[in-house]
């Protein structure tokens, strides 16, 4: 290696740190210290290793970087904008302009600037996914690890070897002692991903001080007891080290690596580690001046020298653009050969379903005896899933009960024998089966993960990530209610409907017989920038007479009339799940009283809101007052629908063991005590 080489190459690290210190300085707020230690494991990762054109930064086929120490954001955004990203229109295609400007870094954790204090999905091109909770973004690269083995055995074709592709994520202390980073080691382990490395910023540091006051594990130990591959790099500045542990892991075949590397945080302040103010805080003028008086950095603040432009162009850039032509002229011959193949892959990128998915949702005869909506939810997941190629996915360890399985011939089990399976084993680990479909979904595929409704506790951290970045990731949650019954209290959700209605941007759906569950499907897998929360039941219910009652097309608007009266109504009903029923036994007692009360069906109360308000009107005109509301969860946010007058039966607590029946009769929630409301008004 020649000097201008080394001297190059400094330099180009150098102007990570600087740009990382300048930033956070200028908006008084951020973490300077990570960016700056880790600066030259992420330059020989993007200079030398990373599969990436900056010209087509959403080309299928590129490697995947994950910043999952989200607060180290300079390090991402100082890398985009000297590795010359492209920045992307709405529909993600490349256009003229930088992903990240000089101007934007100016303006880090400014309003408008796309450079948030965490990085964040969808400000700019080559943020692969929002970071920030730690541990998150481990379980996004297991989820695009995933995604990159099962578009592989998928999609290629002898001779076309195009889909697959790495997935490289540098984490921190506090990725990998959050309890999900532990889940998502072992997951990766179990499934032998060898296409996930992960760099271990092992600098000894929190917040709070030194790791001794909390962490003292073995963590390549345990990695390897986990099935992973561990590599040592004793000092992060060794840039022939790092080459050496990324060559290995790319030569490894049959399972994950992690990668260790020793830093000092805040590598470059003179003659001391900082344990708090490099971590969390600016570094002060003075201290900045130090350090760049340490790098020899004689240069302006917010310099980039035009020789680190041109050599990242050189290294990064004409590597990807290599790589992306070379697979461009591939992929077109492909489209021929393999047409059909082809137009699924074309489809996942626009993330669209292929025309005409929704004929294969099926519709059910009416039965007084009915079937419980986790056995209707079954079948339809199985009848959509034979339309859309890429709807996969599977449960945390409760396929049984969850009625998730996809049970076509060939569907196959997802595993390090077999990577085109469409049916995943998660394990009983609930938030990083959801933060590895956010990690599937951001690479194109359409996932669905399964528990039990009231495991949404544990997975709601990833359920809210879903949402701001805009993923439709298919939550299907069943035993939704006291419903379940025997088991008791800690598994019958009460709170957890008012908890997800609470989040944004998340639709959440509780229907009330099989054909809400169908249109339920139709409504969660035709929006392509939310995830959808399917609540349902252990319990039976009746499938409603259609020729009788309202149609269940009603359900993709949020909430519709079931059954009617002659002129106003009296009251009216709501209801939502298994409750819904019972909304229905009450009208028809009440109208041999003489009680003229409508029925409406309410299975996702933001689709309601998100209708004309001439529709609202005529579900729930304004001027009917009396109103009953019915739902096996605590009443929080229905007084928005009945209002002053109104009466809510449901929860005011927790559940008790016993059979479903005698539950429902216990807590009041029955067709008699709503009649009893009814008359009281």
């Amino acid at each position: 290696m020649t000097a201008s080489t080394v001297e190059i190459q400094q330099s180009a690290i150098n102007t990570i740190r600087t740009l990382s210190m300048d930033a956070v300085q200028q908006a008084n707020s951020g973490h300077p210290g990570t960016p700056m230690a880790l600066a030259p494991v992420a330059y020989s990762m993007w200079a030398d290793h990373l599969k990436y054109d900056p010209a087509n930064p959403n080309w299928i086929a590129r490697d995947r970087f994950v910043l999952s120490c989200g607060h180290a954001s300079m390090l991402l955004y100082s890398l985009l904008h000297l590795a010359g990203v492209s920045k992307t229109d709405k529909n993600g295609n490349p256009v003229e302009g930088e992903a990240v400007s000089l101007d934007d870094i100016r303006n880090f954790r400014q309003m408008q600037s796309p450079c948030a204090g965490h990085p964040e999905f969808g400000y700019a091109a080559g943020i692969e996914t929002t970071t920030g909770p730690l541990g998150q973004g481990l379980g996004n690269s297991v989820g695009m690890a995933i995604a990159g083995k099962w578009l592989a055995a998928t999609y290629d074709r002898p001779g076309f070897e195009l889909f697959g592709f790495d997935t490289y994520t540098i984490c921190s202390d506090g990725d990998i002692m959050e309890g999900i980073g532990c889940e998502a080691a072992s997951l990766a382990g179990h499934l032998k991903l060898s296409n996930l490395c992960w760099v271990y910023d092992d600098n000894e540091i929190t917040i709070e001080g030194r790791t001794e006051l909390a962490f003292s594990e073995d963590v390549a130990g345990r990695f390897e007891s986990l099935g992973w591959r561990v590599i040592t790099v004793t000092d992060a500045n060794d840039l022939v080290s790092l080459d050496a542990a990324y060559a290995k892991f790319r030569e490894t075949t049959d399972k994950p690596t992690l990668i260790i590397v020793k830093s000092i945080i805040g590598f470059g302040a003179p003659n001391k580690q900082d344990t708090s103010g490099a971590h969390g805080s600016p570094l002060g003028d003075e201290e900045i001046s130090l350090a760049k008086e340490a790098y020899g950095w004689e240069h302006e603040k917010f310099a980039v020298p035009a020789d680190v432009i041109e050599h990242f162009q050189s290294k990064t850039g004409k590597r990807g653009a290599d790589a992306y032509a070379q697979w461009a002229e591939k992929y077109a011959e492909y489209s021929k050969k393999f047409a059909d193949e082809a137009a699924e892959i074309e489809l996942m990128g626009k993330d669209e379903l292929p025309k005409g998915w929704e004929k294969s949702l099926p519709t059910f005869d009416a039965d007084a005896k009915g079937m419980a909506t986790r056995a209707s939810s079954g079948k339809v997941l199985n009848a959509v899933a034979g339309s859309i190629p890429y709807l996969i996915g599977g449960s945390a360890d409760l396929a049984g009960s969850n009625k998730s399985n996809i049970d076509a011939e060939g569907a196959g089990h997802f595993g390090a024998d077999d990577y085109k399976g469409k049916n995943f084993h998660f394990g009983i680990r609930e938030h990083v089966m959801a933060a590895i479909g956010n990690g599937m979904s951001l690479c194109g595929i359409r996932p669905y993960v399964a528990t039990f409704f009231v495991f949404t506790d544990y997975l709601r951290p990833s359920l809210r990530l879903s949402s701001i970045m805009h993923q439709p990731v298919l939550y299907i949650m069943t035993h939704d209610s006291i419903g379940l019954g025997e088991d008791g209290p800690t598994h019958q959700p009460v709170e957890h409907m008012a908890a997800c209605r609470a989040i944004p941007n998340v639709l959440v759906m509780r229907p009330g017989d099989a054909n809400e569950v169908s249109k339920c499907y139709e409504a969660a897998l035709s929006n392509s920038k939310r995830p959808s929360v399917l609540v349902l039941s252990r319990q039976a219910m009746p499938t409603l007479d259609r020729s009788k009652y309202g149609s269940a097309d009603g359900v993709t608007k949020g909430a519709y009339t079931v059954l009617d009266t002659d002129g106003t109504p009296d009251a009216i009903l709501i209801g939502t799940g298994s409750e819904l029923q019972y909304c229905v036994q009450a009208a028809e007692k009440l109208a041999g009283d003489g009680v003229k009360a409508r029925v409406v069906s309410m299975p996702c109360w933001k689709l309601f809101d998100e209708q004309s308000a001439d529709y609202r009107e005529s579900v729930l005109p304004a001027a009917v007052t009396k109103r009953v509301a019915v739902e096996a969860g605590i009443k929080m946010g229905w007084e928005k629908y009945i209002g002053n007058e109104g009466v809510f039966v449901g929860m005011e607590g927790f559940g008790a063991s016993a059979p479903a029946e005698e539950l429902y009769e216990h807590f009041g929630i029955t067709a008699a005590n709503i009649v009893e409301k009814v008359k009281s008004m």
